[in-house]
């Protein structure tokens, strides 16, 4: 059973925020592979109505977020390592672009900015890394591109890749320590001018978590799971029991 907070939304733009809100919960890893989502319950939790939430729910079927299944339920995609490696592929390539657009309108401010996120403790009772800083950081160095091509592409992977940051952060090896290694070497070397450093750094923190990804597959949520997954390679990242009912935990009625 997956535990989600996702705040309520203002009433005033239904269909728009109720599809931010849900886009943000996914790309910051919310939801697991294999979850299946009740419309009602996200309904109820953001305090609308069915109808902008299934709206919210096409479009990120569409974006492949959710998959619609042969029997009608609304499902996260299961863990499938070729998928997997398709985005460790693009993000690579995308990113890398989207870095060089960014370095070559790159300004002392912003630069300033991704250091401060860094600088932003957050909880620290927290264990698991921070998936709110991690996304602020890439994505203030990625909006200084001024694309609006790459941009959206970027924002794309990273909806589809916030299941796998899910299984990451659950993940034994994963923990907060050293979790902004390569963050810091990007300041570094974009206060140093070294465009070839930048993008080194950047790449070994996207590979990094792959990594996590591919260094154990025991199950985190228990052995029931095993005999439901094939092949057995990857018995600890697939579909989990079913996960229809969405808790609903410290939701804010006044989102940020």
């Amino acid at each position: 059973m997956t535990t989600i907070s996702i705040p309520r939304i203002d009433q005033s733009k239904l269909r728009e925020n109720a599809y931010d809100a849900l886009r943000d919960a996914f790309t910051l890893g919310q939801f697991a592979p294999g979850d299946t989502i009740s419309l009602r319950n996200l309904a109820d939790q953001m305090g609308v109505s069915m109808t902008p939430i299934r709206e919210a729910v096409r479009r990120l079927v569409a974006e492949g977020a959710l998959i619609d299944t042969p029997t009608r339920t609304l499902m996260v995609p299961p863990f499938d390592a070729s998928r997997m490696t398709e985005l460790k592929k693009a993000r690579l390539v995308l990113e890398a672009l989207i870095l060089d657009l960014a370095i070559n309108r790159m300004t002392a401010r912003t630069i300033d900015a991704m250091q401060a996120i860094l600088s932003t403790d957050g909880d620290p009772d927290q264990t698991t890394p921070n998936l709110r800083q991690n996304y602020d950081f890439h994505f203030t160095l990625y909006r200084q591109s001024g694309s609006e091509v790459l941009l959206p592409l970027v924002e794309a992977l990273w909806v589809q890749y916030g299941a796998y940051l899910n299984l990451i952060i659950h993940h034994p090896s994963a923990t907060r320590e050293n979790e902004n290694e390569h963050h810091h070497a990007i300041v570094v070397a974009l206060r140093q001018g070294d465009r070839d450093g930048a993008q080194q750094a950047l790449a070994l923190d996207i590979e990094r978590s792959f990594r996590i990804l591919t260094l154990g597959h025991r199950d985190p949520i228990g052995p029931e799971v095993d005999a439901a997954c094939s092949p057995p390679a990857l018995s600890g990242w697939c579909q989990r029991p079913d996960s229809s009912t969405i808790q609903t935990a410290g939701v804010d009625p006044h989102p940020g």
